[in-house]
């Protein structure tokens, strides 16, 4: 099985083979662009393992961009105790979906 754990839009994912992933909207890039990440954490194939410090310079991850979305609605609802006022929100966070490639060794 290859893995790599990869640093992207600020968080950090597990990601697999044409698997699909929702990252914080990368602004950059349109759907269809292909793009690729180099950040990567760790890498795992079969039995090998290299763990980064910070990270593992031989490894490229390239990714399509699927479509840009909006994730699912949180409501935020604030109170304000004994005055009988409160106040209600949502948001919405904007989302890029985009497909792993391939996992490469370079």
């Amino acid at each position: 099985m290859k893995y790599a754990i990869i640093e992207a839009s600020g968080r950090q994912f597990w990601i697999e083979e044409r698997q699909f992933y929702d990252f914080n909207r990368l602004s950059y890039a349109d759907p269809g662009d292909r793009i690729r990440f180099r950040r990567v954490l760790l890498f795992k194939d079969g039995a090998s393992i290299e763990i980064g410090t910070p990270c593992v310079k031989n490894v490229v991850i390239e990714a399509t961009v699927m479509r840009h979305l909006k994730g699912k609605k949180i409501i935020i609802f604030k109170r304000k105790p004994k005055k009988n006022s409160g106040s209600k929100n949502g948001h919405r966070q904007p989302l890029t979906r985009v497909m792993i490639n391939s996992i490469q060794l370079t």
